[in-house]
């Protein structure tokens, strides 16, 4: 239909540890030049967690996804 855009989040691996569907209520931490990179060819991203999908949502509105955060805090300064 002209004049409409539909998008999709779409996951190439499912992940079922979130049973709840909690994992689509996070936001993931993400390699920044993956980011911007994302965001002008529409690809995916693979967050510390290991989840895989094209970002399209505020992730200022959602809590920080508990596994990057334990991933992110355990890596040396400065990487």
């Amino acid at each position: 239909m002209p004049g409409t855009d539909i998008r999709q989040d779409a996951d190439v691996r499912p992940d079922l540890s979130f049973g709840d569907g909690d994992h689509e209520r996070f936001a993931h931490y993400v390699d920044k030049d993956k980011i911007v990179d994302s965001a002008v060819n529409g690809t995916a991203v693979v967050a510390l967690c290991g989840k895989v999908w094209v970002p399209s949502r505020d992730p200022k509105k959602f809590p920080v996804c508990p596994d990057c955060q334990r991933i992110y805090e355990s890596l040396p300064e400065g990487d």
